[in-house]
């Protein structure tokens, strides 16, 4: 369940790349143990904060912390991030390229070796553990990633539209996935376009707009700013004519 310590505070950011501004001024806090909405149209700035908030961005202004300080690699930390742009080693295995990674995070070969074969039965894909990973269809490769991401009991994981490109039956597998994450205790930070993903995990969320926060708090919160209106018609609301766009990815 959240509580109300903050596992990451963004105070004030702005960015800049040359004369363009992409973060205007920014600030909103994300609790541990909750699962929080980042939501916005494409350009508005997300994908931005959070490879600020993960040190790859140096911000222009403000402050992205995590646990109280910047993140940086030698941050204690057990962090798990799935970005919108997948890409792991496609001319090896599966199972190598799992225990790859799991021993990255620290684990034992035998630890990584144990979760990635549970992990890949719980994903139907057992009989792939030793095919070449350009092998596989661009879902499966997606959940191999996310086996990656989740690999390791993760404190904090950052998702970056996970559930692109799933059908429904594999969506719905994911979403157990995320909540059982959320009851082992893990902090997640949730971008999606899709409604019915917010209305079922998150606790709080932010509608990004333009570099700003266009709405900010609690499910129920936000709906009030909105007089009540459902996800889908505040998403209408905020951003008119990039609606269409944004339900069909």
């Amino acid at each position: 369940m959240p509580d109300n310590k903050k596992m990451v505070e963004i105070r004030h950011f702005k960015m800049s790349f040359g004369d363009k501004t992409v973060i205007k001024d920014l600030s909103f806090d994300v609790f541990r143990g909750e699962v929080f909405g980042f939501l916005g149209s494409n350009g508005s700035g997300k994908t931005t904060t959070l490879r600020a908030l993960l040190g790859l961005y140096q911000p222009t202004a403000g402050d992205l912390l995590i646990n109280g300080k910047p993140y940086s690699v030698g941050s204690r930390i057990r962090l798990g991030y799935l970005p919108e742009e997948r890409g792991l080693y496609k001319k090896e295995k599966v199972l190598d390229v799992m225990l790859y990674f799991g021993q990255l995070k620290g684990l034992s070969r035998k630890e990584a070796k144990d979760f990635s074969l549970n992990f890949l039965e719980r994903v139907n894909l057992s009989d792939k553990a030793n095919t070449q990973l350009d092998k596989l269809s661009g879902g499966q490769q997606q959940k191999i990633q996310l086996g990656v991401t989740i690999m390791g009991d993760p404190e904090l994981l950052i998702m970056d539209e996970p559930a692109k490109g799933f059908d429904p039956v594999n969506r719905r597998l994911l979403m157990n996935i995320i909540e059982e994450q959320r009851k082992a205790g893990a902090t997640i930070i949730y971008v999606t376009h899709q409604m019915e993903e917010v209305e079922r995990l998150c606790n709080r969320l932010i509608l990004l707009k333009d570099g700003q926060a266009a709405a900010y708090g609690t499910l129920e919160e936000v709906k009030s700013q909105f007089g009540g209106a459902s996800m889908d018609d505040i998403f209408v609301q905020v951003y008119g004519g990039e609606a269409k766009e944004l339900s069909d990815e």
